[in-house]
């Protein structure tokens, strides 16, 4: 731990505009000891962390050893701490209605069991559509622990905890849900929340079936093994590419009615592609983010617990690719329960996830 905090202060000096930790393992034991030892040798103007199943370091992905990592610096802008609770009942306006003027980032590290994450950043959605959310789930939180998140000189077993960015720092997001589309997009024609009834005038389910019967073998192996949905969030585009797409799972069909259930509300007008989720997709549509994204001077990465080694046959997968567009591969993350960040400019809740803040000074 003293050794990670001196290198800090070697690269950039005591007192940092702001510090975010993320510790796994061992690490997880001596949650306040690190705690305070940060507020005291590294003294940030605002310091955010938790704890993780897994952490990321540069280029690596620490999974199965105890690690801390820090990702801290100092920027043209300001940040501010928030502290969200874990109830439904609290008015995101009167939280962010001083501290959210000239926001444009918020860092959202949150507890998943205690924390109503869909509602809340839904309600950041409607209220706040210039402030990007991104961050992610503790994933080593269990029900009830006695420590998961701290934020400047508090300590929280439940809740979220935010850091809210603004002034002339740049922050580019980074989302990659790891999936391919299949077919051709579709034009939702009647739909009753999540259950989709027709697609382009015919029975949902009929044109499924028929887009995975003219499929090739192996490509139909994988849509009965990983078919997803992704609905295009930003209508006004004449083309879509993987990235314009928010993916949720295709839940069950009905063979009677032919309505096709999915984890998404899906209005009428609507355009929607199903998705297919597998390595090489995660792969090909991470590349693909990477390949568009301009060289930045830090990054945080928030990944799924459920990618990694658990999917690629590799380690390193989603931090190797990232840090090779950061000068230094000046790189801090962790796995989580959930992933955050924007598609077509709205922040969503994800699964099986790379999301990433990419600052620019």
């Amino acid at each position: 731990m003293a050794e990670t905090i001196g290198q800090v202060l070697d690269d950039i000096g005591p007192s940092p505009d702001f510090a975010i930790v993320f510790m796994s393992g061992y690490f997880k034991n001596r949650f306040g000891q690190i705690h305070s030892a940060l507020l005291e040798l590294l003294a940030p103007k605002t310091l955010m962390g938790c704890t993780a199943d897994a952490v990321v370091y540069g280029a690596k992905e620490i999974e199965d050893q105890s690690a801390l990592t820090i990702f801290a610096g100092n920027f043209e802008g300001h940040a501010t701490s928030v502290r969200i609770p874990d109830v439904l009942d609290f008015s995101i306006d009167a939280l962010l209605a001083d501290n959210g003027v000239g926001a444009h980032t918020m860092l959202l590290l949150a507890d998943p069991f205690s924390f109503p994450a869909e509602e809340t950043i839904s309600q950041l959605r409607s209220s706040y559509p210039h402030i990007q959310v991104i961050g992610g789930l503790v994933s080593s939180a269990q029900p009830r622990p006695s420590a998961s998140l701290f934020l400047d000189g508090e300590i929280y077993s439940d809740g979220a905890v935010a850091l809210l960015i603004g002034g002339s720092v740049q922050i580019e997001p980074l989302v990659s849900q790891g999936c391919r589309p299949i077919g051709t997009p579709l034009i939702v024609t009647k739909s009753e929340g999540n259950l989709v009834h027709e697609l382009g005038g015919q029975p949902a389910l009929k044109r499924l079936e028929g887009m995975i019967d003219s499929m090739e073998e192996n490509e139909r192996l994988q849509a009965t093994h990983g078919l997803h949905v992704g609905r295009v969030i930003d209508e006004h585009k004449a083309d879509f590419v993987p990235g314009d797409f928010l993916i949720r799972a295709v839940l069950g069909a009905d063979s009677d009615s032919g309505v096709v259930a999915i984890g998404d509300v899906a209005p009428v007008g609507s355009t929607i592609q199903f998705q297919v989720r597998d390595a090489r997709a995660a792969t090909d549509e991470l590349e693909h983010q990477v390949s568009r994204t301009a060289t930045g001077g830090g990054a945080l990465l928030f990944t799924c617990n459920g990618r990694g080694t658990k999917l690629f046959e590799t380690p390193n997968h989603d931090a190797s690719r990232l840090a090779a567009c950061i000068p230094g591969e000046v790189v801090a993350g962790m796995f989580c329960a959930g992933e955050i960040g924007p598609v077509s400019a709205q922040s969503f809740l994800h699964g099986f996830t790379a999301s990433a803040a990419i600052f620019r000074d």
